[in-house]
């Protein structure tokens, strides 16, 4: 952010200590772009983990915003012109949040001036947003017993109501945190038992990943049912990464397969919900694919990956590559020096890109013209 001229210091050591630090972030920020460059361009050897440039845009913001407000402490107008930019720049907080008001009033509604009663013209109001901790909460359950008086055999209670593991202190909504906190938010185990001791809740990771591999089980048919509607649509995304796993016995981990396979017709007006389903395999057989999609006689769009090759070759499959894997043999092709022919594969591949930008969202009666500029 650029600073005026008032505010500068008169001493030039400290003009030329202000102008070290300041090239040093430069060259930081300037690594970091590059960094995102090699990510996003770069061989999939070379690229960057997204997570790490993250966290590096992370502690550049951090350190950035202390020395502003360091500098703000010192400048009053500038602390106040930031505040400003703030205000109108920081959005509006979601509507369906719960409010709580707190009205701050004047001490005396008698006038400074002439000791008259002072009347209401109007009122600024502010937004904060505000956290309420998580809080664990104890649901008690009690079923009364009932006999009758005049034969005792008869004794009647309601039944117990279903548990999700049975005989185990969690409820559902406890074991979903448990779930989401793990697989969404990449919180192990062991951290989350952590968190719990805090609130004075002794639980051990081994109860934990108990309840994560009883809800794994329960959770099979919706799994099930989720991938059988998603082989009825049309057109699918399968896409597979790495996954390290545990190798019992070896002391080590192993590498996995993670197949994911997505539908998102929003892009085009499709009616169907956006969703996806995450199949784990040893291995990137091709028989993986074939045994997943078994069923599925639709587009499928996939990358270079030979699997699929075979998949599309043993079913009525058919498959529709990905541009951006193509995109990047060609852009290899074009940085380094004068080709012709790559360069001009990527200026038609960018038309079709600005095609796709203007008629994303919309369905076909809505871009008339979109066949004859394919044409």
């Amino acid at each position: 952010m650029p600073v005026s001229t008032p505010a500068l210091p008169d001493d030039p050591g400290l003009l030329k200590a202000m102008l070290i630090a300041e090239r040093l972030e430069s060259e930081r920020l300037r690594q970091i772009i590059r960094e995102f460059q090699r990510h996003r361009f770069g061989r999939r050897a070379e690229s960057v983990a997204e997570d790490q440039l993250q966290l590096a845009l992370e502690d550049a913001e951090q350190e950035a915003a202390a020395g502003q407000a360091e500098s703000e402490q010192k400048s009053p107008a500038e602390r106040k012109a930031r505040a400003a930019r703030r205000r109108s720049n920081r959005g509006a907080l979601p509507s369906g949040l719960p409010r709580i008001d707190t009205v701050v009033d004047v001490a005396s509604t008698v006038c400074p001036c002439c000791a008259g009663t002072l009347h209401r013209i109007g009122e600024d109001v502010s937004e904060r947003l505000d956290v309420v901790p998580a809080q664990f909460r104890v649901l008690v359950v009690r079923r009364p017993k009932y006999a009758c008086r005049a034969c005792a055999g008869a004794v009647v209670q309601a039944p117990a109501p279903a548990r999700l593991i049975e005989g185990g202190l969690p409820t559902e909504a406890t074991v979903a945190h448990v779930l989401v906190s793990k697989f969404a938010d990449h919180l192990p185990l062991y951290r989350q038992a952590q968190i719990y001791a805090r609130q004075g809740i002794a639980l051990d990771r081994s109860t934990l990943a108990d309840w994560v591999g009883r809800a794994a089980f329960l959770l099979r048919p919706v799994h099930e049912r989720l991938l059988y509607r998603l082989k009825a649509s049309p057109k699918l995304f399968a896409d597979e990464t790495t996954a390290p796993v545990l190798d019992p016995g070896r002391g080590r981990t192993k590498i996995g397969q993670l197949f994911a396979y997505a539908r998102d017709d929003r892009p085009w007006g499709g009616s169907d919900p956006p969703s996806v389903a995450y199949v784990y395999a040893a291995d990137r057989k091709a028989e993986r694919p074939i045994a997943h999609l078994n069923g599925f006689t639709g587009i499928l769009q996939v990358d270079g990956y030979g699997g699929y090759k075979v998949l599309a070759r043993q079913t009525n499959v058919a498959l529709a590559f990905c541009w951006s894997h193509v995109r990047r043999k060609f852009y290899e092709l074009a940085t380094p020096g004068p080709a012709p022919i790559a360069s001009e594969a990527l200026t038609r591949i960018a038309e079709l890109y600005r095609i796709e930008a203007e008629i994303r969202g919309k369905r076909r009666c809505q871009a008339p013209g979109l066949s004859s500029v394919l044409a």
